[in-house]
């Protein structure tokens, strides 16, 4: 996977080398905004990690560009020491599939690029095979332990697009959009409803390999289960 990276600081920059040079992916790397904005016109990548403050301007400028002419479909991550909430949930509203506060973590952010790049790329199969859980899209159930969970069709729809879109930061409105009809008259409090039905009636509890994560304002992500120490 070609990945372009923004960065300006020479420290997180060693850190990425570092950590990347253990993967087969292949970071190419830009200290400015103009440098970062003239590849992206003539360049292709297959994923972008963004810093937000550069030294000539901002990321999120940057990921405005990307979303109006690359389109939604090139998965973009923040990387940045704002932690702040409201600028976290803009940053996620502009399109930033996810967002990591610095200091990362290696294992995490590796996991997060991975998960997007196979979401990105992958067509879903009919029958998925995740952990404890079997998807069948074919006969349109899922499975816990061998045993099928009983759903209803907008609950199986949920499920599936949680599990196929592994680490991908999803909005509330998005869920709506993608699996009610853009013209959908629900209030977002649906998706909480369903959410918390999926989670009961599938057990989706860090014992079973999966957690579904809430992000406050905004949505959820579905994760592995990190395994206890």
């Amino acid at each position: 996977m070609r990945i372009g990276v923004l960065e300006d600081d020479a420290t997180q920059i060693a850190l990425y080398k570092l950590w990347l040079g253990t993967t087969q992916h292949q970071p190419v790397y830009y200290g400015t905004v103009a440098d970062f904005m003239a590849a992206l016109r003539t360049e292709k990548f297959d994923l972008l990690l963004i810093d937000r403050q550069l030294p000539d301007g901002n990321g999120e400028s940057v990921l405005k560009w990307v979303r109006e002419n690359l389109g939604w479909d090139l998965p973009v991550i923040f990387v940045t020491a704002n932690d702040n909430e409201s600028d976290i949930v803009s940053a996620l509203r502009a399109g930033a599939d996810d967002y990591v506060v610095k200091p990362a973590k290696f294992l995490e952010l590796i996991a997060r690029l991975e998960g997007l790049a196979r979401r990105s790329k992958a067509v879903p199969p009919s029958q998925l095979k995740l952990g404890a859980y079997e998807i069948n899209q074919q006969d349109r159930e899922i499975r816990l332990n061998g045993k099928a969970v009983e759903l209803t069709q907008k609950e199986y729809e949920l499920a599936c697009y949680l599990f196929q879109n592994p680490a991908r930061l999803l909005s509330r409105v998005h869920l709506l959009e993608a699996l009610w009809g853009l013209q959908a008259e629900i209030d977002t409090r649906t998706v909480d409803t369903h959410v918390s039905r999926l989670r009961h009636k599938l057990k989706i509890v860090p014992e079973n390999g999966w957690e579904i994560i809430s992000i406050y304002g905004y949505g959820y992500r579905m994760e592995a289960a990190t395994a206890p120490c």
